[in-house]
């Protein structure tokens, strides 16, 4: 039964002696259940497994705390019967099966027959609403090319220089949307119906928070033309996110956003129009909740650059946010309290030029212990460490911000200065300490704020971007009105919809979270991180998810989360700190090994003579 309505499997371990080694199947699961909903916990999520420097493997157990609370929320929160789900889908609902069952590998012989026993038990659970089509592209051909356009499916490969192909797809239809269910050849009964049913959950109006997350679109290079891909950026926190909310991406290009997204979290905006920008105003006036990871500099990984630069971001957030009373520095924060970087570095040995990986201090990667938190917010209260990188500073304006709670988050230590320049390269020549020229001006910046209350909208005395839009469709269509004139009429119909009006003012439970660095989870940047210093860019992803958490007013699992989940980090120290405890260790040494000998010399001169025997 675990197996089959579950899917909890045994786990091979491999186990060696000195004179035998074997492989045994173990069981270390938690299964957490309520109503039709379940979460299994496993290996992955349990344990946490690190290779030593000398190859040695340390294992712990997670913050198992936070991973059960966790799970008993998404359970009870995700919980409802699958006939109200599809009570609450007004759309169309088709599962459509694009099976080759003549040509399927044997390990997926049994799946054809298995998706369409579970499609027919929903079938029965819709009462009729979910309509289930099956198609054989090797027995009907004539449906592929019909099937290729719809969903954008290409034949898979048995083995990857193999020449035998094979179709298995499984798509949901919601209406014009199509979704894709992943399927793999050990998944179970329960195991495919599961994944239907939290397609279906999506489709509907659910229990659980729902994100609507905004990130920049990938565009593709340059090098694309070659075969590159572009690179991914923000994956790790999307991931990090979807175990406990719905997530949803969000299109901000007609001027609002969805009523069933709790909180707009923007990650990295740029290049908005003033309809995108309407939109993230207009939620806010309702009372709700936005993050804003809205720095002014972004890294900038051309691949024919050979040093670190960063660009400007052009129509972002820097209007909007100043009109609320947040103002986005032009500028790069850099602090003596930093996390190191892997830097390459140029070194001459006799005229040869070498290039070489060191780890040096790097004043854009500020370090920002507790003595820069507000500990008093839930969302900072018990992060140990959080590391800003590229962050612009921010400025709180007074006037703007009267009668809002307003919350330091994160300041930056009273040993950082400011820089315009996008060169973020370090020079070691002429500055071999710190790789930049130190600031004239020392003192702590603001690097993330949260602010509760009444807001002013931005666009209340400002032209209404639909209106301007309208504009712009209504001389479109008069000047097609004389060349098709029915359409245009149905057009200029369509066009004179009345609009709504502007919200001018929020209501006082508006929530909004400004950081300025958007390259703090940035996926090349935690990896960087988790390869130097382990787990401590699960600080950085903590920080988020208590910013979401705090947007959603889902309080409860802030302190939990923070509690053994990331990095307990060393107290940080300067040059001269280092230098006096070093040669304190090396005196404390010397001063323990004199004490010892000059113990073993006094207790040798304290025993007395052996006594000869006088017959000898």
């Amino acid at each position: 039964e675990a197996n089959r309505e579950y899917g909890i499997k045994p786990v091979p371990f491999e186990v060696a002696g000195r004179y035998e080694s074997s492989v045994i199947n173990s069981y270390f699961n938690i299964l957490v259940k309520y109503g039709d909903q379940h979460v299994v916990l496993g290996f992955d999520d349990l344990i946490d497994v690190r290779r030593r420097g000398d190859g040695r493997i340390d294992v712990r157990l997670n913050n198992l705390e936070y991973d059960l609370t966790k799970s008993i929320k998404k359970v009870v929160y995700g919980f409802q019967s699958l006939g109200d789900v599809f009570a609450k889908v007004n759309k169309p609902l088709t599962l459509t099966a694009i099976i080759s069952q003549g040509s399927l590998p044997g390990p997926l012989a049994k799946m054809p027959g298995n998706i369409s026993q579970v499609a027919r038990e929903l079938v029965k659970e819709s009462d009729g609403k979910l309509k289930f089509v099956m198609v054989d592209p090797g027995r009907e051909p004539g449906k592929l090319p019909a099937l290729k356009k719809r969903f954008g499916i290409e034949p898979m490969k048995t083995v990857f220089f193999a020449n035998d192909t094979f179709y298995l797809y499984l798509y949901l239809t919601t209406g014009k949307q199509n979704q894709r269910i992943y399927l793999t050849a050990d998944m179970s009964k329960g195991e495919i119906k599961k994944e239907i049913a939290a397609v279906l959950k999506r489709s509907s109006a659910g229990f659980l928070k729902t994100i609507g997350i905004w990130t920049p679109p990938q565009r593709q290079p340059r090098m694309a033309m070659m075969g590159r891909q572009p690179r991914a950026q923000y994956q790790m926190i999307q991931q990090t996110l979807m175990a406990n909310y719905n997530l949803e991406k969000i299109d901000l290009g007609q001027g609002r956003v969805p009523g069933d997204v709790d909180v707009l979290l923007l990650i990295a905006p740029q290049n908005l129009t003033n309809m995108e920008r309407f939109a993230i105003d207009q939620y806010l006036m309702k009372g709700r909740a936005v993050v804003a990871l809205a720095g002014n500099y972004l890294l900038d990984l051309s691949p024919y650059s050979r040093v670190l630069q960063v660009k400007k971001v052009k129509n972002g957030l820097a209007d909007l946010l100043s009109s609320y009373g947040i103002k986005v520095g032009q500028s790069l924060v850099l602090d003596k309290q930093n996390e190191p970087f892997p830097i390459p570095v140029t070194r001459n040995l006799g005229g040869l030029q070498v290039q070489e990986i060191r780890m040096l201090d790097y004043p854009f990667f500020v370090d920002v212990r507790g003595n820069g938190m507000d500990k008093d917010s839930p969302i900072v209260a018990n992060l140990p460490a959080v590391t800003m990188n590229w962050v612009s500073p921010l400025t709180i304006d007074p006037a703007k911000s009267k009668g809002r709670k307003v919350v330091r988050l994160l300041t930056s230590s009273p040993d950082s200065w400011l820089r315009s320049s996008t060169n973020i390269q370090p020079d070691l020549q002429r500055y071999p300490q710190e790789g930049f020229a130190p600031g004239r001006k020392m003192k702590r910046e603001l690097l993330a704020v949260s602010e509760q209350g009444v807001f002013n909208s931005y666009f209340a005395d400002r032209p209404d971007p639909r209106q301007v839009e309208r504009e712009k469709e209504i001389k479109a269509a008069a000047a097609a009105k004389s060349a098709k004139g029915k359409a245009a009429s149905r057009q200029q119909k369509t066009v004179n919809l009345p609009l709504g009006p502007v919200i001018k003012k929020s209501p006082a439970a508006a929530r909004l979270v400004v950081v300025g660095s958007s390259e703090f989870i940035d996926d090349i940047v935690l990896q960087i991180s988790r390869s130097t210093s382990h787990d401590r860019f699960l600080n950085n992803m903590s920080f988020v998810q208590n910013s979401v958490d705090w947007a959603v007013e889902d309080e409860d699992l802030l302190a939990i989360r923070s509690r053994g989940s990331q990095s307990r980090l060393l107290i940080p120290l300067t040059r001269q700190q280092e230098i006096f405890w070093e040669w304190l260790n090396y005196a404390a040494a010397l001063l323990a090994l004199v004490l010892v000998s000059l113990y073993g010399g006094l207790r040798r001169r304290k025993e007395k003579p052996m006594a000869l025997d006088p017959q000898a």
